[in-house]
């Protein structure tokens, strides 16, 4: 018989008990006994300490009555007539939108990624809670089981640091919230006061921020991708972070599925649609400048109320008008800026030599030279005179080579300074043409000014205070007082007529010296534009051409005092234009706002009114607090004489058929166009001022601090393209419209005059004593005026 292997030694000590003997049995359920009687304890523990959390808690919860009675903070809202948002002003965006009003895959993406048992609980899941301790258990990161309830108290009355007593504030008010609102009730306030990332309170407003559309017709895929926003707002805007936004949708719409919110189809639909995300260039307008005067007026009547009532306020300015002034404006003055000597690069980076990391580098430094509109900034790869390849913000390469370099072409010359040289890591400005093609540019240094408004109303049309709001805040169209130059001449003009001046009347062009005791001052020998004198001429011509020589000896014979009485008809302060003679070529100074309204009292046939730009304003509900109503022309506003507007609308309507403006005429193709050109002295103005009988427009184009826009550069070739290409579009569907004469006038021949001052009655001429220059003596002339001068 084999050997057995012998046993293992150990002692009888180390035996283990026999648990099926009655021993092991009692040691068994000793154990037990003693595991359940620590657990029962710690439970008692654990209840009394809630119990005791909550005694002490619950009458220190605060009150929660005003959930009734929801007022949340509502910016301030600026629509234009035609009901385009301008502009938002207040800490939070916000659309305050009823339950009923939020469609029903909104809420119940909602649902599923926030709390899907949102009707079936009393303000606590306790399934959730177990369910989240059992995740925090097996998995050390924190899972939540805030219900919507619970968060609904956590945004309106606690902190979001995690604490135990945190936690215990929140249930018991949970509760009480369930206790006093209805289900709907608790999810409105939720759906209207939950941040959600870019200044965001709401989903009405998120739908908006983030797709530019209203909350009703948002799909299935933005809703979810929306309802995955309370989570995290930052870390889940997809805007921001795309990636991870999206891995968080494509959970909830899977949520959604789950819990029957939607079918399969629409399930499969939603996890393939591509969204599409409005980004800061997606303004529907430009009125940056429109929504700031609003709110000025606003915070003038409600004070700090003015970004938490939620009020609407509604503009008379048309949206796709002020677009299309904005465009004009802008255009006007690039094209100037083109003209103008190139200043040198905005900045310049260092370029890393490994291409892979270029891309990242240029992000980096465009980031503090961000787009202006249209106005692309970029950083220069390579550089030569003949070509210049840049790298955009977003990544792409440009190339801009031909015409598009000849702006630039002093900072691409070898002979260029440090500072103006174009090379390799250079932040240049570009734009894009019609055609696609690039153009090396500049940041204009030239300002502007436009203002559209209905002489009939007063209502403002459009309104553009200057080349780009965030470069700078300064509206041009109020607060620039510049001087009008020949664009003020028809006011003189207008108190000639009254004076026994007519269309007809013969002034002499002829040079004109004063000395030093003539002008209180110094010698003055004025000009006309381009140098020449050209002799008699009637009136109407005079204006037309802009004679600066007729204009004189007119307000001489006028009587400044008188003239200056006179122009306070239109508006204009009395102070603001001394009684010289320099007034008779617009010395004075003037807003773009008042020549617009005086040119509209000629437009209307002779009323002033008052610009308005807020026709009304509403509380969140719609109800109007606030309304203004369209003036009646009657004899209250009448401030000029109908004869004299008419007459004076003669006048203006030549110029813009044959004179200095002919090219709106000729452009337009419409007969009912009026008004003058305007270029102050040493060119530092550029004006048109004109209208058709329905709206009136004035462009004003110069630097903040005067200076020189250029020897060649008059109101005709800079503001009236802009005004053209803005009437151009606002009346495209007006009717030509010719103004028909009033009572007191008669016309003979081409001129209209008044009925007193007809057929010869009035002044028949002026100056023609006075000689042309003998150009053989011209010199002598010069040498002698030196003399004075000095």
């Amino acid at each position: 018989m084999a050997p057995t292997d012998p046993a293992p030694p150990h002692s009888a000590a180390s035996e283990p008990a026999n648990v099926a003997s009655p021993a092991g049995l009692r040691m068994l359920s000793r154990a037990l006994f003693w595991a359940f009687g620590l657990l029962l304890a710690g439970v008692l523990t654990l209840l009394f300490v809630v119990g005791v959390a909550l005694a002490v808690a619950y009458p220190n919860l605060p009150e929660i009555s005003s959930l009734t009675d929801y007022r949340p903070k509502l910016p301030l809202r600026v629509f234009s007539a035609d009901g385009v948002q301008l502009g938002e002003f207040g800490e939070e965006r916000r659309n305050l939108t009823p339950i009923a009003q939020i469609p029903q895959i909104m809420k119940d993406a909602v649902l599923a990624a926030e709390d899907s048992r949102f009707y079936q609980h009393g303000g606590v899941d306790y399934k959730g809670v177990a369910r989240a301790a059992l995740e925090n258990l097996r998995d050390a990161r924190s899972q939540g089981a805030s219900t919507i309830t619970m968060q609904v108290a956590r945004n309106f009355y606690l902190s979001t640091e995690k604490t135990f007593t945190r936690k215990i504030y929140e249930i018991l008010l949970a509760l009480k919230i369930e206790n006093l609102l209805a289900k709907d009730q608790i999810l409105e306030l939720y759906m209207n006061q939950i941040y959600l990332g870019q200044r965001a309170n709401g989903f009405a407003s998120a739908a908006e921020i983030y797709f530019g559309k209203k909350l009703k017709d948002v799909t299935v895929a933005e809703a979810a991708m929306l309802a995955g926003l309370p989570k995290a707002p930052s870390a889940y805007n997809p805007i921001a972070n795309p990636k991870r936004a999206t891995q968080r949708q494509r959970y909830i719409v899977g949520r959604m599925f789950e819990n029957g919110y939607i079918t399969e189809a629409q399930h499969d639909e939603a996890l393939v649609q591509v969204l599409r995300y409005r980004t800061q260039s997606d303004a529907a307008v430009h009125a940056e400048f429109v929504a700031e005067t609003a709110r000025q007026l606003v915070f003038a009547q409600y004070g700090e109320e003015t970004y938490t009532r939620g009020l609407n306020v509604y503009l008379s300015v048309n949206a796709a008008d002020q677009m299309v002034a904005y465009r004009a404006l802008r255009r006007g003055l690039m094209d100037f800026e083109l003209r103008q000597v190139y200043r040198g690069p905005e900045a310049y980076v260092d370029l890393p030599a490994d291409a892979t990391l270029i891309d990242a580098r240029v992000a980096e430094a465009l980031a503090e030279h961000p787009d202006n509109d249209d106005l692309r900034a970029a950083v220069v790869l390579e550089a030569s005179p003949r070509k210049v390849v840049a790298m955009l913000q977003s990544g792409d390469s440009v190339t801009v080579v031909g015409d598009g370099l000849k702006p630039a072409a002093s900072g691409l010359s070898d002979k260029a300074g440090p500072k103006k040289q174009i090379r390799r890591g250079a932040v240049v400005r570009m734009m894009r043409g019609a055609k696609g093609e690039w153009t090396l540019t500049q940041v204009p240094e030239v300002e502007g000014a436009l203002v559209a408004m209905e002489p009939d109303t007063g209502a403002i049309r459009a309104l553009v205070g200057g080349f780009d709001f965030n470069k700078s805040k300064f509206n041009h169209v109020t607060q620039a007082w510049r001087q009008p130059g020949s664009s003020f001449k028809p006011f003189i003009y207008s108190a000639a007529l009254e004076k026994g001046f007519t269309p007809a009347t013969v002034v002499n062009d002829a040079p004109l010296f004063f000395d030093a005791a003539e002008t209180g001052s110094q010698p003055w020998e004025p000009k006309n534009y381009d140098g020449k004198f050209e002799g008699p001429m009637a009136l109407q011509t005079a204006l037309a051409k802009s004679k600066n020589m007729v204009s004189i000896r007119v307000l001489r014979a006028t009587g400044t005092d008188f003239a200056q009485e006179w122009i306070q008809h239109f508006g204009f302060e009395a102070d603001k234009h001394p009684a010289y003679l320099t007034m008779a070529l617009g010395a004075g100074s003037v807003t773009p706002m008042q020549m617009a309204v005086a040119y509209s009292v000629f437009a209307n046939g002779g009323y002033r009114l008052a610009p308005t730009l807020i026709t009304r304003v509403t509380d969140n509900k719609g109800k109007v607090l606030l309304g203004t109503q369209v003036p009646v022309l009657d004899d209250s506003l009448r401030t000029l004489p109908a004869r004299n507007a008419f007459v004076m609308d003669t006048l203006l309507q030549e110029v813009a058929r044959s004179g200095t403006a002919a090219r709106a005429q000729a452009t337009l193709k419409r007969g009912d166009l009026y008004g003058k050109t305007g270029t102050t002295n040493d060119s530092m103005d550029a004006w048109f001022a004109g209208f058709q009988p329905k709206l009136t427009a004035v462009v004003w184009i110069g630097y903040d601090n005067p200076r020189k826009l250029g020897d060649r550069e008059t109101g005709g070739g800079l503001a009236l393209p802009v005004w053209i290409e803005f009437m151009q579009h606002a009346l495209r569907n007006v009717p030509v419209q010719a103004i028909e004469p009033p009572e007191g006038v008669l016309q003979s021949g081409a001129y209209w005059s008044f009925d007193e001052f007809a057929q010869g009655r009035g002044v028949g001429s002026l100056g023609l004593d006075d000689k042309l220059p003998d150009p053989a003596n011209e010199e002598e002339r010069k040498s002698i005026l030196d003399l004075f001068k000095r």
